[in-house]
């Protein structure tokens, strides 16, 4: 290439650069790094935060926390996917608005396989108990300090990572409570080795759920996807009902491709029910039972989104009859009871009452809502309003 392409290519690269500047970006997330004293490096991790995370009047929630393992290859899509199924902005909202944090790869081997792998020449294999003391003694801890995490944190690991994260699902005692495990490297399982495992286990690990993905491969990969359904079917002899766990077989992805998929599928699995339509609840008890079977099913309480209450609450105000509209007002009163420290649900109570005729009662909801949102005019508006007619 001549000297003239050259500096003619660099001038285009320069004035591209410098129009880039112009532009407003899209930012999807965050670099971080933080010293660990348990691996003695620095390591690298990106977050993402949902779209409500820094609303003014979101200050009062609190995120479960999605930890990605090999994050520089996943981020970007992970982000993109739990963004779309959460956000309100899109209306999907099957899962929980939620924290992602992607960990960037320093050394894989080192830090995916809890046991050593014995080979002809010296390796270094065998760090996952030292990585994952890192993720849950300095991590998670410093993730809590600087952010508003609820304490309900899911593990994703594919390949390498799915097996360190079927370990970790396996253990006594973790700090995670979910893990999606796409298509685990079970290579150093051999059948002595996950019994051994198996017969380790504790009632703990089953109040955890799992999914885990296996790709086709063909003929390579039969082992592969043997020891992935005998590690399943293990696990439900083992567990008496049904099984918090499921097992997917991916029959037209091969073990490259199936991660973006299988995570869609897996996080849905995880959170089923919980994108329950307006449409489909009729009362308040059906509701707190459909949550109260989710968060049995998860060992964690789940609430029924505010969003999803407030809706079924204004659909019923608008009913034409006296029951829906006594079904309005316990749905308003739901969302205070669950979420407190919110002033749209004080809000939408005080029109609830407005709408009974119940001035008082409005006017207490209403400046409760200012209180906690000084900047909430609506209220400010009703309360001048309903003063004067009393």
């Amino acid at each position: 290439m001549s000297k003239n392409i050259i500096v003619v290519l660099l001038l285009l690269i320069g004035i591209n650069q410098v129009k880039s500047q112009d532009v407003n970006q899209i930012v999807i997330g965050t670099k971080h790094s933080l010293r660990s004293a348990i691996l003695n490096e620095d390591r690298e991790y990106w977050i993402s935060l949902p779209d409500s995370y820094n609303d003014k009047e979101s200050f009062y929630k609190s995120y479960p926390l999605l930890i990605v393992l090999d994050g520089n290859v996943h981020f970007k899509a992970l982000s993109g996917m739990v963004n779309y199924m959460s956000s309100d902005t899109y209306r999907s909202q099957t899962i929980p608005e939620m924290i992602v944090v992607a960990i960037q790869n320093v050394d894989r081997r080192r830090d995916y396989t809890p046991d050593k792998i014995i080979t002809v020449r010296e390796n270094n294999s065998g760090g996952g108990e030292n990585f994952l003391s890192f993720l849950e003694e300095e991590l998670i801890p410093e993730l809590d300090q600087k952010y508003r995490t609820a304490p309900y944190r899911i593990l994703f690991g594919h390949s390498l990572g799915g097996l360190l994260a079927t370990h970790v699902y396996m253990k006594e005692k973790t700090l995670f409570n979910s893990f999606i495990a796409v298509d685990p490297s079970f290579g150093t399982w051999d059948s002595e080795t996950m019994d051994k495992k198996l017969d380790s286990l504790t009632e703990q690990s089953f109040e955890r759920f799992i999914y885990i993905a296996t790709a086709n491969w063909g003929k390579r990969n039969i082992r592969n996807r043997d020891r992935h359904v005998r590690l399943f079917e293990s696990l439900n002899n083992k567990y008496k009902g049904e099984l918090p766990a499921k097992l997917e077989y991916f029959d037209n992805e091969d073990h490259s491709s199936v991660p973006i998929i299988a995570f869609h599928n897996g996080i849905s699995a995880i959170f089923e029910g919980y994108g329950i339509s307006y449409r489909d609840v009729e009362d308040k008890e059906q509701l707190t039972q459909h949550f109260h079977a989710l968060s049995e099913r998860l060992s964690w309480s789940f609430r029924p989104p505010e969003y999803l209450v407030n809706q079924l609450g204004y659909r019923m105000l608008q009913g034409g009859n006296n029951k829906d509209k006594s079904n309005a007002l316990e749905f308003f009163i739901l969302n205070v009871e669950n979420y407190p420290k919110s002033s749209n649900s004080y809000d939408s109570l005080g029109e609830a009452y407005e709408t009974f005729g119940d001035a008082q009662k409005a006017i207490e909801n209403y400046k409760k809502s200012l209180e906690l949102n000084p900047g909430n005019e609506h209220a400010r508006m009703k309360i001048k309003e309903l003063s004067k007619s009393e």
